[in-house]
């Protein structure tokens, strides 16, 4: 349990045949490649499951969704080939989440950075808490959403998209992603957030298993390319990720952190 807390989980639990895909990290709920990989499996598995008629992705606590891509792991990195292993985890989630047979709901309580915006877009509806305002930040650390970007940009056009990528340093509020489609369903309490999620729940695990694989397959039309376009994009992150630029916001950004630790 206590190194659960340090490095964090994925777990999954199925209960009347919804399955419940919860990550969790103490840093906000970020994302460090074992994480990412096992997300991967976790969705891959429950595609598959007879007794999963549909999944419900959610990160654990009532903070933050989801703060990105792991400023340790990113840290971390000091050859491109780790680069490119550690954002092709990225990639390897968001093509699972698309090939997935069943539909993904996300639950999305707190606010999203980076690689949580690009995992609310590849949900397939998405019910979000006011306050869950949205950030890709990429750009100001010197990277960019390569890999993310063409899920959210399918989810919300690319002027939106646009928007969110360039302005790096700006968040954009939860009723602003609900308007441009990001978001599906926005609720003013946690109770009304997870009523919504029971109440389409209800309704989808009575659904053809067969027609709802079919209807995905509609859903994301012309992305069978995604397998190997999200892997170029991470070749692309992989290699700005170790340049000096990124290496010296990230130090600064860990330096500003241990500060406020010090300081609370």
């Amino acid at each position: 349990m206590i190194h659960e807390i340090q490095e964090g989980y994925v777990k999954a639990e199925t209960h009347r045949d919804v399955m419940s895909i919860e990550f969790y990290h103490p840093q906000s709920n970020s994302l460090p490649g074992k994480i990412l990989e096992k997300l991967t499996e976790k969705i891959h598995f429950a595609s598959y499951s007879d007794d999963c008629k549909m999944i419900v992705l959610r990160s654990a606590g009532d903070g933050a969704f989801c703060g990105g891509a792991s400023f340790d792991e990113l840290a971390a990195i000091t050859t491109e080939m780790d680069g490119i292993r550690f954002f092709s985890g990225f990639a390897s989630v968001i093509n699972a989440m698309r090939k997935c047979q069943k539909f993904i709901v996300g639950r999305i309580q707190g606010k999203c950075v980076g690689g949580g915006v690009g995992f609310a877009a590849a949900c397939d509806y998405t019910i979000a808490l006011e306050g869950a305002d949205v950030k890709l930040s990429e750009l100001a650390l010197g990277i960019g959403p390569f890999v993310v970007g063409p899920a959210v940009e399918r989810k919300i056009g690319i002027a939106a998209f646009s928007q969110l990528a360039i302005d790096a340093a700006s968040w954009h509020s939860a009723d602003w992603a609900r308007r441009k489609g990001l978001y599906t369903e926005l609720h003013h309490t946690a109770e009304g957030m997870d009523e919504g999620i029971e109440q389409l729940s209800a309704s989808l695990i009575n659904m053809s298993p067969q027609a709802v694989a079919e209807l995905k397959k509609i859903l994301w039309h012309d992305t069978d390319h995604w397998d190997k376009l999200l892997y170029e994009r991470a070749v692309i992150s992989g290699k700005l990720v170790i340049s000096d630029y990124t290496k010296n916001f990230i130090r600064q950004f860990k330096e500003s952190r241990a500060a406020r630790k010090k300081i609370s």
